[in-house]
């Protein structure tokens, strides 16, 4: 093994570089062959995985490719500075590629080395790298553990079909009582008004104050991020209100908070909805505010000519949202696994 200059071991004549465009065929394909056993298909969001490769955030990310001496990649390693004290790390390794255990080893090792350098330069002390596995896939798993992770969170991931007269009013039941739910607000040109989007980060942050590994976004990294996601759109953003009956002529309060995005064609040839973020204030939690904008979404999907509603759930979420989801028609595609490990600057 000898050592290239971005510090990864490597076997002779195989070589390390920054990823472009002409590589997204190939980073599909490794991406795709990894999910296949446990998705039950190889597709890939290829929009998506030029987003990172490219796209207008691409620059919060450091990754670099290995190539074997015939120039194919290998491996694909990415370090994206999440938010502050949290650093996402993805190692995409060839399984059928030769010492594939130490490339993969190397891999999270210089994943690591570059939240640490993140985490410095944001005047931290300590971060969490946060990486990811298949529930199954017992490889992955593997060379997760020996590079100092800890299997932290289990999510499902889960879709409900829709229905062309679900778009119907009286199809799916109106919110209750004293609940009212309307999209973001948008100026004459389709660009959203800026206090809505204000109060969509401020109820969120404090719907997820006490959930699993909450932690603090900027507003503005929180607009930036998902305004990257090919599929975003300012029209899937919603809020739910309540009215206080005791105060008549009091505003309802913003209580509820969804955010959507679509989802590229499917089987089908439709496009899906998908919900990205979902959380209710928690002195609202009970009173239908999240059901409201789950229905919500569905009605808008079905009109948009959808035929899927996607989203992920904590398995261990103490709001029971998976029960909730299940109840309205959502079933588990399969599972995703949340790996952690904190480490000092």
């Amino acid at each position: 093994m000898t050592v290239n200059p971005e510090h990864l071991p490597l076997p002779e004549r195989w070589t390390v570089g920054t990823p472009d465009l002409t590589d997204l065929p190939r980073l599909a394909e490794l991406r795709g062959a990894a999910a296949e056993p446990f998705t039950g298909s190889a597709a890939v969001n290829t929009d998506a995985l030029a987003a990172e490769v490219a796209g207008p955030v691409s620059w919060t990310r450091r990754q670099v490719v290995v190539r074997d001496p015939d120039g194919v990649v290998r491996a694909w390693v990415s370090a994206h500075d999440r938010a502050a004290g949290r650093v996402v790390v993805g190692v995409d390794v060839d399984r059928e590629a030769p010492a594939v255990d130490e490339l993969a080893a190397a891999g999270y090792a210089w994943g690591a080395a570059q939240g640490r350098e993140l985490a410095a330069q944001r005047g931290l002390a300590r971060t969490q790298l946060d990486s990811g596995a298949y529930a199954g896939d017992e490889t992955q798993r593997r060379w997760l553990a020996a590079a100092g992770y800890e299997r932290a969170r289990s999510w499902l991931q889960m879709t409900r079909p829709v229905l062309p007269e679900e778009a119907l009013r009286g199809v799916l039941p109106d919110p209750r009582p004293g609940v009212t739910v309307r999209r973001v607000a948008t100026h004459d040109d389709g660009l959203p008004v800026a206090e809505d989007l204000q109060t969509v980060h401020r109820v969120l942050e404090s719907a997820f104050e006490d959930h699993f590994n909450s932690y603090r976004e900027s507003f503005g990294e929180f607009l930036v991020r998902l305004r990257s996601d090919p599929g975003h759109r300012w029209d899937h953003w919603w809020l739910a209100f309540i009215a206080d009956p005791e105060r008549p002529d009091a505003a309802p309060e913003p209580m509820g908070a969804l955010v959507g995005a679509v989802l590229p064609s499917g089987p089908s040839g439709k496009e899906g909805s998908y919900v990205e973020y979902l959380g209710a204030d928690r002195r609202s939690r009970g009173r239908g505010v999240a059901t409201a904008l789950l229905f919500a979404v569905i009605r808008d999907a079905a009109a948009r000519g959808h035929d899927r509603v996607g989203l992920e759930v904590d398995a261990d979420s103490p709001t029971g949202a998976s029960s909730l989801y299940e109840s309205w028609g959502w079933r588990t595609r399969y599972v995703t696994e949340s790996w952690h490990q904190d480490v000092d600057v």
